[in-house]
């Protein structure tokens, strides 16, 4: 453990983050990477990345893992736990409040026209955060190469952990053919495997809405978390399929009330669990919902983190991990571009955009300053 680095130090800057990181995943670790390697220089760029590929190999959600990953990098096991709690604290507590309203009043906070000032600013800073990334993982032909088939392919609907493990080994296939038989039956049977447990399941009766207890929803969300590779946004799709189609515990009015509630607030998206636990079972709903999501990211980073530093001392593991590192930024670039698109559409988000992208880059602004200024100038444009 670095000495100057306190765990209150880690604390503080933990729940900074998870207060203040809108906009998804990709916004999350872009905002990450300006707090911890540009000004608390806690790590330098190519750790934060290995960091990012590391995450990746493994389920559950990725901010939330990053932040844990960074805590037992700087404070071993109780930085890990204190950073994952604290990144995850503010947005539960956030989104229990909401739940609360929600429950008693049948209606959520109007908050779309702040939004409609934050999102571009957001996005600003992904496509900063993006170049800073590319500036240090593109560090050769083959790699540049492997960012464009990953963007490609990811564009085309294969598969996101699918992309992540072939540029892996695509980039180890470049820098050693003679292991290419090797790799390529690796990554099959990876793949098989996931697919297999990814399709496991449940053991809760889906034609029985009535079939509910706190333990089986604990079980559900650890679950869950236990085999969902990728954003945040997979989870989506496994909420519907289970909590809705097969379980019958939510309407689809009060699961797309809850996604709403994960996008515009704060943290991690998978507080979307806090959420539904409450819509169910009240507080201890909440409580139980929320330490299944999350509890399975902290065994994961736990049983992986001490291999971090071992993956970069040996070389063709190495190399691996430098195509996996490429092709997760070519996943951040794919989502900016899609929420870009949906965003940057009138005069006030361009605006807000090209402002923030000026004073980023020539100014080196705290990006919360410009979220709570594109909120306010949001606010200010649609009331007057």
């Amino acid at each position: 453990m670095n000495q100057s680095i306190s765990l209150k130090d880690i604390a503080l800057v933990f729940l900074k983050l998870g207060t203040i990181t809108f906009g998804g995943p990709a916004a999350t670790i872009s905002m990450m990477e300006d707090e911890i390697v540009h000004r608390k220089t806690w790590l330098t760029r190519e750790e934060f990345l290995d960091l990012i590929g590391i995450t990746n190999l493994i389920p559950g959600p990725n901010s939330t893992e990053i932040s844990i990953h960074i805590g037992h990098r700087l404070a071993g096991w109780k930085g890990l736990l204190i950073a994952g709690i604290c990144f995850i604290s503010p947005a539960v507590l956030i989104v229990t409040c909401f739940a609360w309203t929600y429950v008693r009043y049948g209606t959520l906070p109007e908050i779309e026209i702040i939004l409609s000032g934050i999102k571009p600013v957001i996005v600003t800073i992904i496509l900063l955060a993006l170049f800073r990334f590319g500036q240090s993982a593109i560090k050769t032909k083959s790699l540049c190469l492997i960012a464009v088939i990953a963007t490609i392919t990811y564009s085309l609907g294969v598969s996101e952990i699918l992309v992540i493990f072939a540029a892996g080994f695509l980039n180890l296939i470049f820098k050693n053919l003679k292991k290419i038989t090797t790799s390529s039956k690796s990554l099959a049977y990876l793949f098989v495997g996931t697919q297999l447990t990814s399709n496991t399941n449940f053991i809760i009766n889906p034609n029985n809405p009535t079939d509910f207890s706190l333990i089986k929803l604990f079980m559900f969300f650890v679950k869950v978390s236990s085999i969902l590779f990728g954003s945040g946004y997979v989870l989506l799709a496994f909420l519907k399929a289970d909590l809705v189609d097969k379980f019958g515990w939510l309407t689809e009015a009060q699961l797309l009330d809850a996604i709403a509630v994960g996008q515009f607030t704060p943290g991690p998206l998978f507080t979307t669990a806090t959420f539904i636990g409450y819509i169910l079972a009240g507080f201890p709903g909440a409580i139980v919902a929320t330490v299944g999501i999350f509890l399975p990211a902290f065994f994961f980073v736990a049983i992986t983190a001490p291999f971090v530093n071992r993956i970069r001392q040996s070389k063709n593991v190495s190399t691996i991990l430098d195509g996996i590192n490429i092709a997760s930024l070519a996943l951040m670039a794919v989502v900016t571009f899609t929420i870009g698109k949906t965003i940057l559409i009138n005069f006030l988000s361009l605006g807000i955009f090209s402002f923030s992208l000026i004073l980023l880059t020539k100014f080196k602004i705290n990006p919360i300053w410009l979220i709570i200024s594109g909120g306010i100038v949001a606010a200010f444009y649609q009331n007057y």
